[in-house]
């Protein structure tokens, strides 16, 4: 399965210039994903989708994919979330599945991914969306933007789902996959968020 990184956002609400450049323990945040994605058995090639307001992270990013053959970068128009996501999958040439990720996640492991997808080859509904329970983050002291009522619980989307490439235009049967790792519910939008991220490093290490 190939992967796509959605890496053309600014880092406005975190007070930086660029939010995949956010540094984190001396490593930007889109290190960590993208080092994660490496180390998955399940993921082949990496797509990283930028945008005319990242220079510096495309540039980061040439340095980066050196000696890696499977990391490329796609330049999107920064149009948008969906618009930029169906360009990077057409312009890559992705056929059967995609895993698209946002490149704030630097908590997920290989491991966790790989979980992920091979968790949608069992549903085989043609997407999967990744969602957390909101007691996850609550006991983090984390505020999710964006929370949806599931059976009788709470859910919050955690930025990782798995398409079918060749319907990337249209919607798709969607199989909510509901995790209680608390990596999935660090996604780095804040000044708040990046201080719980680097405390729950801390206390791992």
């Amino acid at each position: 399965m190939d992967a796509v990184v959605m890496a053309g956002g600014m880092g406005k609400r975190l007070g930086k210039n660029e939010k995949p450049l956010t540094p984190l323990y001396g490593k930007p945040l889109i290190q960590y994903v993208l080092e994660a994605l490496l180390g998955s058995r399940n993921i082949e090639r990496i797509f990283v989708a930028t945008s005319p307001r990242v220079k510096l992270t495309d540039e980061w990013l040439d340095d980066f994919k050196k000696d890696l053959d499977k990391v490329e970068i796609i330049h999107t128009q920064g149009a948008g979330f969906v618009h930029d996501m169906i360009a990077t999958v057409e312009e890559a040439g992705i056929q059967g599945h995609v895993l698209i990720m946002m490149a704030d996640l630097p908590l997920v492991t290989s491991g966790l991914i790989d979980r992920i997808i091979e968790k949608y080859y069992e549903v085989k509904t043609p997407a999967l969306s990744v969602h957390m329970k909101l007691d996850v983050f609550t006991s983090l002291g984390l505020r999710p933007d964006t929370v949806f009522h599931k059976n009788s619980d709470f859910i919050v989307p955690c930025g990782i789902n798995i398409l079918d490439a060749g319907s990337i235009h249209n919607e798709q049967e969607d199989y909510n996959l509901i995790l209680e790792d608390e990596e999935l519910a660090i996604n780095v939008n804040s000044p708040g968020d990046l201080d719980v991220c680097e405390k729950v490093i801390k206390k791992k290490r």
